[in-house]
């Protein structure tokens, strides 16, 4: 099975874990199922350390993203909160697995920022309302909410392109030759 397939399956595993269990009151569910998706990840890698920094990097700034979105009232999340300004440790966790596909299965965001703009405007709505469906976060005012969430994703998701690329220790290919182009014909 292919690798990116293998850390698209594992990250989706993680994140409904973290959700699932975030939702029914046993957040350490996540951080459980999220721990062997890292590790797995980390052993993938060829450069562990490098990557290892990347998953730290996006952990702590989903922890203060999500944090901050609690601590002002967008949203409210039913279990996991340590301290009332950081995040859930099942969120937490999801952001360190979200890590995880950065520079695999999302490495071809890498220098496409505008792409990073949309996709995270787009998608980082989808993902919250996908999690507000199954009782991991709940939206006092949903148009507001996901109107934050669109900035905000639209500023996080290009970002996390950049520490990707800054820190890829994950030794997966370039874009261009994932998609059999030579590095001459690639313009790189």
């Amino acid at each position: 099975m292919p690798r990116l397939v293998v850390n698209l399956v594992a990250f989706q595993i993680a994140w409904l874990a973290c959700v699932l269990g975030g939702a029914h009151g046993l957040p350490w569910l996540g951080v459980g199922v999220a721990v062997p998706v890292v590790s797995l990840h980390l052993y993938l890698s060829s450069a562990p350390r490098r990557e290892a920094m990347l998953l730290v990097l996006v952990g702590l700034l989903g922890a203060v993203w999500d944090g901050f979105l609690v601590r002002f009232g967008f949203l409210e999340y039913p279990s996991g909160m340590l301290l009332p300004w950081l995040a859930p440790v099942w969120i937490i966790a999801m952001w360190v697995a979200f890590a995880t596909t950065l520079n695999v299965a999302l490495s071809w965001l890498k220098g496409r920022w505008t792409l990073a703009v949309v996709l995270g405007a787009i998608g980082g709505p989808l993902a919250f309302y996908g999690g507000h469906a199954l009782g991991g976060v709940a939206f006092p005012d949903v148009v507001v909410a996901m109107a934050v969430l669109a900035g905000g994703w639209s500023f996080l998701m290009p970002l996390c392109a950049w520490l990707a690329q800054r820190f890829d220790g994950a030794g997966f290919p370039k874009p261009a030759a994932m998609i059999g182009l030579t590095e001459d014909r690639a313009g790189v």
